[in-house]
């Protein structure tokens, strides 16, 4: 059995072609430091190395386990995360959030920011790394908490980047507000069919009641309480779910924004508090 054995293996288990290929190339460089130069020099993979690589083939093929959670990491806006089973994998789709509260908050002059949701701390940390703002990240799940305190270590920026065991604005102090709340909360309705590889995320951060709809709503109603004047709100949407979110918010807000993803999906929302 060669490295092409390992990659027609992942095929066989139903992973694209090019994605089994990029994702033993992960496997190579992450646990053997065997990159694609080496394999053009011809450098030979240790036998030591060719069975950890198998043994972690077999594990992404026989429990269809995340090849970031096999990993432990993934990239989000060019920054390496950790991550594991107590948190989402950050997406593409999370990039196009957060560069946009990048580009608010520049302009805008903002200076204190709530993460509603917070998992691995990729949008808080992003958003404390390229900005001047200060990010508290709140999550009901410890465990997840954990994780963004680990990745807010990696990245040098403690201070800039606080976290808070919180169910929402649950454990926000009295006189504690913000200029900006972003949230990327659990949107997929109950009983979605997912693929395995997504269903071994918490189930806490993915599914919510109310046709996906339950954590916008609950936001929408407390954001103005904690929000300061002109202040905005953000989200993440999931498929089909932007009118109803938009309905939502004109309650309270105005000058309400839906974007795209590369997909032409209605992907992010936001607005500025009346």
């Amino acid at each position: 059995m060669n490295i092409q054995d390992l990659v027609q293996k992942l095929i066989n288990a139903g992973i694209e072609e090019n994605e089994a290929k990029i994702e033993l190339k992960m496997l190579l460089e992450h646990f053997c430091n065997y990159t694609e130069l080496d394999r053009l020099k011809g450098k030979i993979l240790s036998d030591d190395g060719f069975d950890l690589i198998s043994e972690k083939v077999e594990l992404r093929v026989s429990k269809r386990k995340p090849i970031q959670h096999i990993i432990g990491e993934s990239w989000f806006m060019g920054e390496m995360f950790k991550v594991n089973e107590n948190v989402l994998i950050p997406r593409d789709e999370t990039e196009i959030l957060v560069r946009k509260a990048i580009e608010i908050i520049k302009q805008e002059g903002f200076e204190d920011v709530l993460d509603i949701g917070t998992g691995s701390g990729c949008i808080a940390c992003m958003i404390a790394k390229q900005t001047n703002a200060t990010v508290l990240g709140v999550d009901i799940s410890t465990d997840a908490l954990r994780v963004a305190l680990d990745n807010v270590t990696r990245l040098g920026i403690n201070n800039r980047a606080i976290f808070r065991k919180s169910d929402l604005f649950e454990k926000i102090r009295e006189g504690e507000v913000f200029d900006l709340i972003i949230s990327n909360p659990p949107y997929i309705p109950e009983g979605t069919e997912l693929s395995p590889e997504v269903l071994q995320e918490p189930h806490c951060a993915l599914f919510a009641k109310d046709d996906g709809l339950e954590f916008y709503k609950k936001i929408i109603e407390k954001a103005p309480l904690y929000l300061t004047k002109g202040g905005y709100l953000m989200f993440e949407l999931g498929i089909d779910e932007a009118e109803q979110v938009r309905s939502m918010m004109e309650k309270n807000f105005i000058d309400i924004i839906v974007e795209k993803d590369l997909a032409g999906i209605d992907r992010i929302i936001y607005g500025k508090l009346a």
